[in-house]
């Protein structure tokens, strides 16, 4: 298996760069105030007003449209899983078509197959987020519909609105977790082609995400800065 110091490289920053960009966005202090936090913020605000009208079809709406929206990319999953895992049942014959291009670089038929385990990982963990996520929205719409009325007892219409929309942000930072599986998916297929690309894609996805969970115009736009 001929993996080299350069390969090696790729693959430790690919790690680095999606595990401490995990956890600068969302577990540290220096991910406050991004584009994550700021719609949970809008999210609480959302079930702070909901659990105060009496009629909350439309608020049960919406939860369905970002069900739906995460229900897409989880069956897109359930697809890409299934066609990796036929090209890692015919693996001589898909190497073989990927070697006669003359972009992708040639590696033995073991470092091979590691490069597609990588990519079964990517997309099994971001299925599972994907499918976390929108069993957390289906128990946020449960909340939502076991909150007593607009007019019942204020403590127990504010301890609901605390709860939905504790669960729609677990939902929402599930979902959030399951696409950055994509784009960081989308770099280690650059290794097929080359490891400096590898890396250079994996540092490119760290830059685009970093972009626009903080310095997007998006996220100005929600914090009523534009």
């Amino acid at each position: 298996m001929n993996i080299s110091i350069l390969d090696g490289v790729a693959f430790a920053t690919f790690i680095v760069a999606w595990c401490g960009y995990t956890f600068v966005a969302d577990h540290s202090r220096w991910g406050q105030g991004n584009l994550i936090t700021t719609v949970h913020t809008l999210r609480r605000r959302w079930m702070e007003e909901a659990v105060r009208r009496d009629n909350r079809i439309g608020d049960t709406n919406l939860l369905g449209n970002l069900m739906r929206s995460v229900t897409f990319f989880t069956s897109t999953t359930i697809f890409i899983l299934g066609g990796l895992l036929a090209v890692l049942g015919a693996a001589d014959r898909a190497r073989d078509i990927l070697l006669d291009l003359p972009f992708a670089a040639h590696t033995s038929k073991v470092f091979w197959e590691l490069k597609i385990m990588l990519l079964l990982v990517s997309f099994t963990y971001a299925f599972f987020k994907l499918t976390w996520s929108v069993r957390q929205f289906n128990y946020c719409c449960i909340v939502l519909g076991a909150t007593p009325p607009a007019d019942g007892d204020p403590a127990e219409l504010t301890a609901a609105a605390d709860q939905a929309a504790r669960l729609a942000n677990l939902a929402g930072d599930n979902f959030n977790a399951g696409l950055r599986a994509y784009y960081f998916a989308l770099a280690a297929l650059c290794w097929f082609v080359h490891p400096g690309l590898f890396m250079a894609a994996s540092i490119w996805v760290v830059l685009v995400l970093y972009r626009r969970e903080f310095r997007s115009h998006t996220r100005r736009v929600l914090l009523g800065e534009d």
